[in-house]
């Protein structure tokens, strides 16, 4: 691992433990040349994924433009960005345990919408304006109907 500080690759580690999420490994190092010390959290990768935009196009799937395109959605609401990533790190999951080393963009939306609808409505709603690609006030409509109808269902289910 490099050094934040002077650059050299030759880092020690000191201290390394699960974190709280158990979705990575916090280490503590410390540098050989300049002898500053920092940390670093690692994830464990299963596989390395590919994703299939709907273009075709076959990308590697990164985990930062995720967690970014959450953000994204998120921006100006009050969520704890612990439950955030341990959301992020479950869509992770869920992808890598699809048993294929190719996801599909529509796979990926899909699992991002399941898991905001449970976080915070308006970034859910936001979200979808992009994903599903909203042209209109209309759409924000229909989507909300839609939304209203699903949520009266599952009421009744419960009752």
């Amino acid at each position: 691992m490099r050094c934040p500080y002077c650059g050299n690759d030759d880092t020690q580690v000191k201290d390394s433990r699960p974190t709280e999420d158990s979705g990575a490994i916090r280490r503590r190092r410390i540098c050989n040349a300049c002898g500053g010390r920092f940390t670093t959290f690692e994830r464990v990768q299963l596989r390395d994924l590919t994703v299939v935009k709907k273009s075709g196009r076959k990308v590697p799937f990164d985990r930062e433009k995720l967690a970014r395109s959450v953000y994204t959605a998120l921006r100006k609401r009050s969520v704890d960005p612990e439950r955030v990533e341990r959301m992020i790190s479950g869509i992770v999951r869920q992808l890598e345990s699809l048993g294929d080393v190719e996801v599909t963009s529509d796979q990926i939306g899909e699992f991002v919408m399941e898991g905001l609808k449970s976080l915070d409505d308006v970034a859910f709603v936001r979200f979808a304006s992009v994903y599903r690609n909203f042209a209109s006030a209309d759409d924000f409509r229909s989507f909300l109907a839609e939304l209203h109808k699903a949520d009266e269902a599952e009421k009744v289910e419960d009752e």
